[in-house]
């Protein structure tokens, strides 16, 4: 794939959108895409030393306020007690706690701190992915993983800050200042995930989406 196309709608051709002085964005004229191309995407192990700056942990109250964002609009459409795995946990997997002590079953998947292949095997009644799809380098094949994990009428429940501005301003945009952030999106870019995942959306906030997998109609 050229670096022009998108790496999400496969669309070819996304003309340049903003610049600095690292990095040039290509956005999508089909989807909305705002991507960083491949030679300019930072090392695995670059990625990882960034990760390990951070500093989340269950005694962060502000950190717990902000994964709650998505707990809390998540959890009144849960089932008592089901299955959900919590995909790009961190170090911590500071949201799987949080459902834990709801009552909800779960398992974690980093691939840099709990990277269990196993637990990409199983399906799900409930997958959550904080600040994650924004690292996707690949987000076509980021995107139909996540709805894989997911049974049948099940959720996705996704966190991300999105762009809704110009690109005049766009290189001042504190998640296009994370090296290790490639992929970004926007209300349309989302929508369009929906539809080509057959999935209904909700909008519960301004950084939280909610995807839920269409269930098999019944047989006649």
């Amino acid at each position: 794939m050229s670096a022009e196309a998108c790496p999400l709608c496969r669309a070819p051709g996304a003309p340049e959108y903003a610049r600095d002085r690292v990095r040039t964005y290509l956005r999508c004229p089909v989807c909305a895409l705002i991507f960083v191309p491949p030679p300019a995407h930072v090392s695995a192990e670059a990625e990882k030393r960034r990760y390990d700056l951070h500093r989340n942990s269950p005694e962060d109250a502000g950190y717990v306020r902000f994964l709650s964002r998505l707990s809390e609009a998540l959890i009144p459409k849960l089932a008592p007690g089901v299955r959900g795995l919590d995909f790009g946990c961190g170090p911590s997997a500071v949201l799987a706690g949080l459902l834990r002590a709801r009552g909800f079953a779960m398992e974690v998947y980093d691939p840099f701190y709990a990277p269990d292949a196993e637990a990409l095997k199983r399906t799900y009644d409930f997958v959550t992915c904080t600040e994650v799809v924004e690292h996707f380098r690949e987000p076509a094949a980021g995107f139909a993983r996540l709805f894989s994990l997911v049974k049948p009428g099940g959720w996705l429940g996704i966190l991300t800050s999105l762009w809704e501005g110009s690109p005049a301003d766009f290189a001042r945009w504190r998640y296009a200042n994370d090296s290790t952030h490639v992929a970004f999106y926007c209300s349309r870019t989302l929508r369009w995930v929906a539809e080509r995942h057959e999935a209904s959306l909700e909008c519960p906030a301004a950084d939280v989406r909610l995807y839920r997998r269409t269930a098999p109609r019944p047989l006649p």
